[in-house]
């Protein structure tokens, strides 16, 4: 699949034999799947049989966003619902652009690589979202590669497109496709981004996810970048104004649900709880993405139960000792907060007794750093021509540096939460931070 190649004329080709069961059937069947967010989802046969795989039928038990449950209680959707939801937007966008140019098409096999590479996004989540890629489990792209290119995903990808989709599919979902359409799965304006904004405000029941969806979709037009040399996605300049939303709406969105300071207290809990359960050979760090949710859950409580974990499932969350917005911190000192776990716990262990607390009962907790605000698009202008837009922005549309950093810091803080009250003195804890201990 490079660079879409081919773009095709609408023509068929007479006489061309069929590679695969896609090129058999011009006519094919498909289910509506009813959805709170985007009501009919129209899925093909394809689609039914992958998600008829274990691999994707796990994704129904591991929870959208992670611990955010206790704080906002619609929040119980899950990875499988998101995942069907992008593969929607992948369907919807890739017919717009189709019709977008009278003259060219996308394949029908290209079409298809990226429809399934929107639907197997997400296969290599592990249990409560993105918490254990912070204390340095493998990242849940790269967990995902055995997972699409192997085993019964693999074979129906083979089996329905061709020899060659399985490793199509995983360079879309790792972002390392030469294909023009990797924007549409991984990038500034991809449409994971917009289903997860979309669908975590509505189940949060909060109004901060408002997005115009149709307005971004059907701005969506396949262009030929200056920069890049190659033919890739953008937006027509008309589409501007319903970017910035988006932006502005995932800012929103990190301040008050993603980073709040009750689920980011839960979420350090989890991260203890996990971490110590793998340094005491109660489970593998290789195998924590085969669990769900509840399957790991009862794995601890069953073999290591703990203070913590009864806490955690009886949301007696650690609260607020101290904390700091990043704007206020000194990056190159605190940094390792965010990155270095071996350090962390050995600084909670040893500020826990400073402060006259049992082991665990003391937690740090420094969001990792994340593009909020990234921006890295071409742009269609109304002059025909072809322009990058960044996080550099551009005077009179989008001009992002003198608001994103701003933003960022005001979302991001760094805090220490414990399991009792105790005499901590903010200022002591956070000079000791700086000088590392």
């Amino acid at each position: 699949m490079q660079n879409l190649e081919p773009l095709t004329r609408r023509s068929e080709t007479p006489g061309r034999k069929p590679d695969s069961q896609l090129t058999k059937r011009r006519s094919v069947g498909f289910e509506i799947l009813r959805d709170p967010v985007w009501n009919n989802v129209r899925v093909d046969e394809l689609t039914l049989k992958l998600v008829d795989t274990e691999v994707f039928q796990r994704l129904r038990y591991v929870r959208q966003l992670g611990w955010t449950y206790l704080v906002y209680p619609g929040a119980t959707h899950s990875r499988f619902e998101h995942a069907l939801g992008t593969h929607h937007l992948a369907r919807r966008t890739l017919a717009l652009l189709c019709e977008s140019d009278e003259s060219i098409a996308i394949s029908e096999k290209d079409q298809a690589i990226v429809r399934s590479a929107a639907l197997l996004h997400d296969v290599g989540h592990y249990p409560f979202s993105h918490a254990l890629e912070e204390i340095g489990a493998l990242h849940h792209e790269d967990v995902a590669r055995p997972l699409v290119t192997d085993g019964n995903v693999a074979a129906l990808l083979t089996e329905y497109i061709g020899e060659d989709a399985p490793a199509a599919v995983f360079d879309l979902i790792r972002g390392k496709s030469r294909s023009a359409l990797q924007g549409l799965i991984s990038g500034s304006l991809d449409l994971d981004k917009i289903e997860y904004l979309k669908r975590d405000a509505f189940m949060c029941g909060v109004p901060y996810g408002e997005i115009d969806v149709d307005r971004l979709t059907n701005s969506m037009v396949l262009v030929d970048d200056p920069i890049a040399g190659q033919r890739m996605l953008g937006v027509r300049e008309k589409a501007l104004s319903a970017l910035e939303s988006l932006l502005f709406a995932k800012y929103q969105m990190y301040r008050n649900v993603y980073w709040h300071h009750a689920v980011r207290s839960a979420t350090a809990m989890y991260k203890r709880l996990v971490e110590d359960a793998v340094k005491d050979g109660i489970v593998d760090v290789k195998s924590l993405a085969t669990f769900t949710d509840e399957g790991l859950m009862h794995r601890l409580e069953s073999e290591r139960p703990s203070s913590l974990l009864s806490a955690l499932k009886e949301r007696r969350l650690y609260k607020r000792a101290a904390e700091w917005p990043a704007a206020e911190l000194d990056d190159e000192k605190l940094e390792w907060i965010a990155t270095d776990r071996t350090r962390v716990a050995r600084a909670e262990s040893q500020l826990a007794r400073q402060f006259g607390l049992g082991e665990g009962e003391l937690l740090l907790d420094y969001p990792q750093k994340t593009q909020m605000l990234g921006l890295d698009i071409p742009v269609l202008r109304r002059t025909g021509e072809v322009e990058r837009l960044t996080g550099e922005g551009w005077i009179g549309t989008i001009n992002l540096p003198s608001l994103s950093e701003e933003l960022y810091e005001s979302a991001r803080w760094l805090r220490v939460f414990t399991a009792r009250r105790a005499p901590l003195d903010p200022s002591t804890i956070r000079s000791a931070l700086e000088r590392s201990l």
